[in-house]
């Protein structure tokens, strides 16, 4: 048998001492000639590690290297899995511009579904308070001047809305939590005076056309400012304030609050069914407790040029004079019906449009949170 002698230096704190080894080289001549190099590198590389081992100051190392094969044969058996256990969606906060372009299409979106949907319900009411005592309706031409009045519900709504959501979340970073309905007062007046200035000609134009004395808006518009001037556009001007400054901060203040509440129960964000609920009980709740605040203004709205009322106080005190105190609430039902209706379409619509903006003009980072499991 065949012996060969070499000697192997080992650099691990044992600088200069060497090590005499005594191998067998028989069971390297029974390989084959395809694989005798490669196999005897990894043979004596192996049997160079494991003597290097014996040597006494290189016990600590041995014991790594088993640690280590320990290691790797436990992971081999039990895999390290990387689970994502969810996703965070981060999302930059809009700016003031986005927030009132947002608020401005989905205001008009709104504005404009609802005035379509519900217009015959409103000319019904409006000519249920213009009738004297006795006096009947007219059940004709009930989308009487639809047309003109979306052009200036579109722009009025946009302007509303456009309005009162930067607003209302300024005032809410100023106010505590338990005064968040105050901050909603104050930007649904703020909304609905701004507002005033397109909605004003247009109610009158409107109520005009609903009560037959039109028959298109260009001719009503032009015909009132020849007999009454610009003024004549904003006839009322000061009831329509009184009716709708206090019918704007209502409405949203009870819609916000009871969303609020809602969302709060159910501890996620409301579907478009619930959201139309809460729009119609603020709607109809509202509608109701400013019906003869509504019968003052139009009764102004409609008087003409020469009416009969001089004001606020000298209309209120002719009513009830001439047609009782239950007169200033003529229309009371449809009105409750049309502004419940119509919140609920509009809420409804103002949210989903909302959230529809908000999606396509702001990316999202989607951040993955792992584990090891």
């Amino acid at each position: 048998m065949a012996v060969s002698l070499f000697r192997l230096r080992k650099h691990s704190g044992f600088d200069g001492e060497h090590v005499h080894i005594r191998s067998t080289s028989s069971s390297l001549l029974k390989s084959s000639h395809s694989s005798s190099s490669s196999h005897s590198r990894r043979h004596q590389g192996s049997s160079f590690c494991e003597i290097a081992e014996e040597i006494p100051g290189n016990v600590s190392r041995r014991q790594r290297r088993r640690q280590r094969s320990a290691d790797a044969s436990s992971q081999q058996k039990h895999p390290v899995q990387l689970v994502a256990t969810s996703v965070v969606e981060s999302q930059a906060p809009p700016n003031f511009f986005q927030i009132v372009l947002q608020g401005a299409v989905a205001g008009a979106t709104a504005g404009v579904v609802v005035e379509t949907v519900l217009y015959p319900i409103d000319t019904i009411k409006t000519r249920l308070q213009v009738a004297r005592s006795g006096g009947g309706i007219v059940f004709k031409g009930l989308y009487s001047g639809l047309s003109g009045n979306l052009a200036g519900v579109l722009p009025a709504s946009a302007i509303f809305v456009g309005v009162y959501e930067p607003l209302k979340r300024k005032l809410l970073g100023i106010f505590p939590d338990h005064l968040s309905s105050v901050a909603h007062l104050a930007a649904g007046a703020a909304g609905g005076l701004t507002a005033s200035l397109v909605r004003v000609p247009t109610e009158v134009v409107k109520q005009r056309m609903q009560t037959g004395q039109f028959a298109s808006a260009h001719g009503a518009v032009r015909q009132i400012v020849g007999a009454e001037g610009v003024r004549g556009l904003y006839a009322g001007f000061g009831s329509f304030l009184l009716r709708d400054l206090p019918f704007d901060a209502i409405q949203f203040c009870i819609y916000e609050q009871l969303r609020i509440v809602c969302r709060k129960l159910v501890k996620r964000d409301l579907v478009d069914a619930e959201t139309a609920i809460i729009g119609a009980a603020s709607g109809a709740v509202t509608g109701a407790v400013t019906t003869p605040l509504d019968v003052i203004k139009t009764r102004l709205m409609t008087q003409g040029a020469h009416g009969r009322y001089k004001g606020i106080g000298d209309c209120v005190s002719k009513i009830i004079q001439e047609e009782g105190a239950g007169a200033l609430l003529k229309g009371v039902g449809p009105r409750v019906l049309w502004i419940g209706i119509g919140g609920s379409i509009f809420f409804a619509v103002l949210e989903r449009t909302k959230q529809v903006l908000a999606d396509q003009s702001s990316p999202k980072d989607s951040l993955t949170q792992a584990k090891f499991v």
